[in-house]
């Protein structure tokens, strides 16, 4: 009895335990938050360093240190070049500057802060994000959105890169 117990269950493991070795998981949260007070959208991004280390090192064919000691003053504008390029929001149809306020590295994440001044009233929201899914086909970005008490959360894959929120 305890044998037909035990089998299945070291079976179950062992599937489950090579099967997160094979295969590794690509993903980044963001989170966009609107403070009709500061009339601004404050915008969070946590990005896993290996990979955007790799994705532009691929892109810009050097070798990159982001989140370590050797990062350079120029790595931190590819970065800030490679995300306004695949991460942005219009309000109201309309593009808006993100400005870029800092980043952090907290463990193996890079944190990201940006915010939109100048957001006065929200009718609509478009998000466009395809951050590492030009070089990860894998890659999930999941964008969580509080806006007036009301909030959404969006998945962005290699297939749909756009999400757009009416108010």
């Amino acid at each position: 009895m305890k044998k037909q117990i035990l089998y299945p269950l070291f079976l179950f493991l062992f599937l489950t335990t090579s099967a997160f070795t094979l295969h590794k998981f690509y993903m980044a949260v963001y989170q966009v938050n609107y403070a009709p007070e500061k009339k601004m959208l404050q915008i969070t991004a946590r990005i896993f360093i290996d990979d955007l280390n790799k994705a532009l090192e691929n892109k810009y064919n050097k070798k990159l240190y982001l989140g370590t000691e050797k990062e350079t003053a120029t790595e931190l504008i590819l970065v800030k070049e490679y995300l306004a390029n695949h991460f942005f929001i219009k309000v109201n149809k309309q593009s808006k500057p993100m400005n870029f306020l800092s980043k952090e590295v907290d463990g193996d994440v890079l944190i990201c802060y940006w915010n939109i001044k100048g957001v006065s009233k929200i009718n609509s929201l478009e998000i466009y994000n395809t951050v590492l899914t030009d070089w990860f086909p894998e890659q999930k970005n999941v964008v969580n959105v509080a806006v007036l008490g009301v909030k959404n959360s969006f998945l962005f894959t290699n297939s749909t890169g756009i999400e757009v929120l009416k108010y």
